[in-house]
């Protein structure tokens, strides 16, 4: 299954803002200020109803890390200001100015709170879901120790597997009852953005450019990753939201790396991302045609959203889209976020937020074909077909 957005579905919108920029989301303000109304209004609607499905587990690096790295060692943190400028709670080791996009899926979804961060979930929280994401994480266990401690996507699936341990209590040891939970329960996953930006293309720190060629590569990832995902079905994960790697040649941190020759991005990177996005599709096709009985995966496509929204910026109401609203260096793109770091002024003309993410809410706005399931589904009916899947 195959999902793009509806501008009068915004589930839809929600699901679909995976721009995979790597570690660091975006500055969801910016379009957030727009989409704020009508996202208040669908979570109001739908919390007094409860939440339509049991639990929500999260998958993924710093596009939607809400703290698991707070207390490890790494540069791959975002647990000080400016990071949080625009959430309630400041700064939470979002790496964004506010929101996440699963923030805002667990509000459609009408949760009453957050999805708590593994590294905080404790006890019968569990039973709403938790958050293992896990910033400059990726497939490959070795992806971003260049920045650091993480967890990657094998310790995060391992991490899943003591949760199924931790809510077996719960069902007094009945796993035909824990099964049954965690089969209406939505499993996302984003992942592959660090594979490329943080190993195969740091030339200068991984080896991975001169033992595979970026066809070979994406195969390898693509292996990988279907062994992780059938383990997560293999505990339990029933209905499950996989998204692709965005355009991430376009980035700022790219960009200062980068001598175009003309081009607006890398276009060397944004090919390799290609072959990877149409492995992930594939395998999410196999997956729903019986390799994985029982299963409903989706597949987000977030690459052509974001090329539309960096080559059309300017109808989107953003003016700089080559620069990081808070960073060091050329466009912004070099160092990450300081902390204390005076971010820019008027974030709501920024298509980026820091070198890697974007500004919060953007891709809610990217008006394409809607191809599920049909162009006229009600917000009520869309919210439904999402906990139905």
């Amino acid at each position: 299954m195959k999902l793009f957005l509806s501008e009068s579905d915004p589930i839809t919108w929600a699901l679909i803002f995976v721009d995979a920029l790597p570690f660091s989301p975006m500055n969801l303000s910016s379009l957030g200020l727009r989409f704020g109304s009508l996202a208040g209004k669908v979570y109001s609607q739908s919390n007094n109803q409860g939440p339509q499905v049991p639990c929500l587990f999260i998958f993924g690096d710093s596009l939607v890390d809400n703290g698991n790295n707070n207390d490890i060692l790494t540069l791959a943190r975002a647990d000080y200001g400016p990071y949080g400028i625009d959430f309630p709670q400041g700064a939470t080791g979002r790496f964004t100015n506010g929101r996440t996009f699963v923030d805002i899926l667990a509000q459609l979804l009408g949760f009453p709170n957050y999805i708590l961060p593994y590294a905080r979930a404790r006890g019968r929280a569990l039973l709403q879901g938790a958050n293992y994401a896990s910033g400059a994480s990726g497939i490959r266990d070795e992806t971003g120790n260049n920045l650091g401690d993480h967890m990657s996507m094998n310790q995060q699936v391992d991490s899943f597997a003591r949760t199924v341990q931790q809510l077996s209590r719960y069902f007094k040891g009945d796993g035909s009852a824990l099964g049954n939970y965690l089969s209406k329960c939505i499993f996302y996953s984003g992942l592959g953005s660090n594979d490329y930006l943080n190993n195969y293309f740091m030339t200068d720190y991984y080896s991975t450019s001169s033992e595979y060629t970026p066809r070979t590569y994406a195969a390898s990832l693509i292996q990988e990753y279907t062994k992780q995902l059938t383990e997560l079905y293999n505990l339990g994960a029933r209905k499950v939201v996989v998204t692709g790697v965005g355009q991430i040649g376009c980035i700022p941190y790219q960009l200062a790396r980068y001598d175009g020759n003309g081009s607006r991005c890398n276009e060397e990177i944004n090919n390799a991302i290609a072959l990877f996005n149409t492995g992930l599709k594939r395998l999410v096709d196999r997956f729903n045609k019986g390799q994985l009985p029982g299963a409903k995966f989706v597949y987000l496509d977030s690459s052509q959203s974001s090329q539309d929204l960096v080559l059309n910026a300017k109808t989107y109401g953003f003016e700089v889209v080559d620069e990081g609203c808070c960073g060091v260096g050329k466009n912004n793109g070099q160092i990450t976020c300081l902390p204390l770091q005076t971010p820019c002024d008027d974030r709501q003309k920024y298509l980026f937020w820091m070198r890697f993410i974007q500004l919060k809410l953007l891709t809610f706005y990217l008006p394409r074909k809607p191809t599920f399931p049909s162009p006229n589904t009600c917000i009520s009916d869309q919210q439904q077909q999402l906990a139905m899947l």
